[in-house]
């Protein structure tokens, strides 16, 4: 008899995210309820959102339980359902977290068109990473059409978007990854105007000669060492989308030596959670399908295979080793 294998919270990391962090169980495989759908998940979106889930410290979203799956976007196929919306066949995200079998209510999953865009790109391009892209760049940094719009973490799943969208609308992007061939990924496949490597050690000087009348708009994602150092090159009354810190998930916080630059060039600096504001979801996710379905948008996914590579790929993650959306291909 076929069982629901999870992935659980064994205990919480005290720096880096170790394997040892998560356990491997099987259990029955669970029954929807009234009004609930059974999937049977074939992709898990690994995001950094989730090395804040696995700590107990204060945050916007309540931690993961010991001995609890572990939470995470999935996508899937209807197996049963209790609910009129939904038919078996049908695919579905959702919620599911880090297992292969869940149970959800009908109104916690949205239905899917994979006519034309595969399945798993509705956890990327056109899920949360896409509207997350979407909602920093048009509600909080507003480009312009001709505006430079700087974006960290260039080539992965949320930046790749932006500077994309940035280009479809007019402004000028510039992308910061790590390494020669993120970097000519981000302007040979996704059409930035340039991307710094900063791993090559010029960041201030590298930007200087790629933007030097400064930035209009900052996309950021990555915190620390960069960010402390872009805000140096800000223009007066830019605007800053903090969507992430993930160079600092693992580490102490880094002690910010140019936060001055924020009142001396009057930015607008707002961190933001895409859940936020469900109802600029629709509009975010008919653009972005377009442009996906289309090609306007381009994206690339690092796939791990089978729920068990799971830690190893959230962990590789934080350090870099993904080239674009992180993924979990479970069938």
């Amino acid at each position: 008899m076929e069982k629901n294998r999870k992935i659980v919270l064994a205990s919480r990391p005290v720096a880096w995210v170790e394997e040892s962090n998560f356990r491997l169980e099987e259990s029955d495989i669970p029954q929807p309820g009234v009004n609930q759908v059974l999937v049977r998940n074939h992709w898990l979106s690994l995001d950094p959102y989730m090395r804040g889930r696995m700590s107990d410290a204060k945050s916007y979203a309540a931690p993961v339980a010991i001995g609890d799956a572990m939470i995470g976007g999935t996508a899937g196929e209807v197996v049963k359902s209790n609910h009129p919306d939904f038919v078996p066949g049908d695919k579905v995200v959702g919620a599911l977290g880090w297992q292969l079998f869940g149970v959800a209510d009908g109104g916690a999953l949205q239905k899917v068109d994979v006519s034309l865009i595969h399945l798993s790109a509705w956890l990327g391009p056109v899920g949360m990473p896409g509207v997350t892209a979407w909602v920093g760049l048009f509600d909080i940094c507003a480009p312009k059409p001709g505006d430079t719009v700087v974006v960290t973490a260039a080539s992965g799943a949320v930046g790749s978007v932006v500077g994309q969208l940035a280009k479809i609308h007019g402004a000028r992007a510039i992308g910061i990854a790590g390494g020669a061939d993120k970097c000519r990924y981000v302007t040979e496949e996704l059409g930035f105007d340039a991307c710094i490597d900063y791993k090559a050690g010029n960041l201030r000087g590298d930007l200087k000669a790629v933007a030097p009348a400064g930035i209009d708009c900052l996309f950021e994602n990555v915190g620390g060492e960069i960010f402390d150092t872009l805000l140096t090159q800000m223009k007066p009354f830019s605007r800053i989308a903090l969507c992430g810190l993930i160079s600092q998930y693992n580490s102490a916080p880094w002690p910010m030596q140019n936060i001055s630059a924020v009142l001396i060039n009057r930015i607008k600096l707002q961190g933001f959670i895409v859940s936020d504001d469900l109802s600029r979801w629709p509009q975010a996710l008919k653009e972005l399908a377009g442009h996906v379905a289309t090609g306007r948008i381009k994206f690339r996914e690092s796939v791990a295979d089978g729920l068990a590579a799971a830690p190893a790929a959230l962990i590789s993650l934080f350090k870099g080793g993904n080239f674009g959306k992180q993924l979990v291909k479970l069938v």
